[in-house]
């Protein structure tokens, strides 16, 4: 099989699909990798690097596309460049298509790719092992983020994220209970702030109480608790996900009017249409923007600003699954790892994830019924 690595044109995207290492493997099996000039410069990865592990570095940018079996991204194909896909190829990467436009889909459709979405790839226990790495990076640098935008030359409320004695705590609020807002409340305990997690999962609370201990208040989210939360609160930190679907609107206009002047949003849930109603995304060049006083921070590729611990983290987990799509092929690849087929949106064209179907106001296709012919197994 041929694999193709783009370099990543969108949002400021500083990312690379594969590491030097992930390549060398791949070649080893026996398989072609070509590498967009400059593909992971961004992220301090050489194209003599590329080169040494075995793979060709191309000069025009079509040929990472068009030479390949199956194209190693990290972001959606920006919908200018679509047509530089080859039809019929394996598209790889987060690709959150429910809150793509619809056009992107329907040319995907057209073009009979098959797009899988590493954002909802699962291991043998039903984890999302891909999303789960980039979910703990993004937990520590949304309390992090909110730090340094709690500064007044930030347009924040001047004050320090961690416990001064004599000083009463600052107060950050996470919503959800999920790989993120546990890797956000650890780091903010870790710092000295008060802690409060709300999620409509109980059991996911008790969990966190279990883990980090009593001095993190967990309570059941309603509105309005809601409400009475993210008025006082210096910090809040959106942490909602459901797999493949757009994510819940959960904190209003009004909720935001009533937050202290200067406070912080930081808006992780941002990649599937944010859970805050003020948010809209915005890029690492220009992160932040200002409503009702509340500095709003909604950088959908947030951990594209640390491009090259991200793309390792991304090579570490994703060179297993490539390597079984290229041995196996990829219709026995996806029988064979439900894990796998569960990060398919379109196969062959065909779409069959029933969430990005229901958004479309679409019939999904069997995936198992293409894969097994009628979904009849020999």
């Amino acid at each position: 099989m041929n694999f193709g690595v783009p370099r990543e044109t969108g949002r400021q995207e500083r990312r690379v699909g594969l590491t030097p290492w992930a390549v060398q493997q791949l070649v080893l099996d026996g398989h072609g990798v070509v590498v967009e000039r400059d593909a992971g410069k961004a992220a301090r990865f050489s194209d003599h690097e590329y080169q040494q592990a075995g793979a060709t570095v191309v000069y025009n940018r079509e040929e990472a596309f068009k030479r390949a079996d199956l194209v190693c991204g990290v972001g959606l194909v920006p919908p200018a460049e679509l047509d530089l896909l080859r039809p019929g190829s394996v598209l790889c990467g987060f690709q959150h298509l429910v809150v793509a436009p619809k056009a992107t889909v329907e040319r995907l459709q057209e073009l009979e790719m098959t797009v899988i979405g590493y954002e909802l790839v699962q291991d043998a226990r039903g984890r999302r092992i891909i999303l789960t790495a980039f979910g703990e990076m993004a937990g520590d640098m949304a309390v992090f983020t909110a730090a340094h935008y709690l500064q007044n030359e930030e347009r924040g409320r001047g004050i320090l994220l961690s416990h001064v004695p004599g000083i009463a705590p600052p107060t950050v609020l996470i919503l959800g209970a999920g790989t993120v807002g546990r890797s956000a409340a650890r780091r903010a305990l870790a710092l000295g702030a008060h802690v409060v997690m709300l999620d409509q999962d109980l059991r996911k609370l008790r969990s966190v109480n279990e883990e980090l201990g009593p001095q993190i208040e967990t309570q059941l989210a309603t509105s309005d608790r809601l409400a009475r939360f993210t008025a006082i609160a210096d910090v809040v930190i959106g942490a909602i996900l459901i797999p493949g679907a757009r994510s819940p609107l959960l904190i209003t206009e009004e909720m935001v009017r009533a937050m202290r002047a200067g406070s912080v949003i930081v808006d992780v849930s941002i990649d599937q249409g944010g859970c805050v109603e003020t948010s809209r995304p915005t890029t690492l060049q220009d992160p932040v923007f200002v409503v009702h006083d509340v500095v709003h921070y909604c950088v959908p590729n947030m951990t594209a600003n640390v491009a090259r611990t991200a793309s390792r983290a991304l090579a570490d987990v994703v060179v297993s699954l490539l390597r079984s799509l290229a041995a196996n092929g990829v219709e026995r690849a996806l029988r064979d790892d439900p894990g796998l087929a569960a990060g398919v949106y379109l196969y062959r064209g065909k779409l069959v994830n029933e969430k990005l179907a229901r958004a479309l106001g679409a019939q999904p296709a069997s995936l198992v019924g293409l894969l097994w012919g009628g979904g009849t197994r020999p």
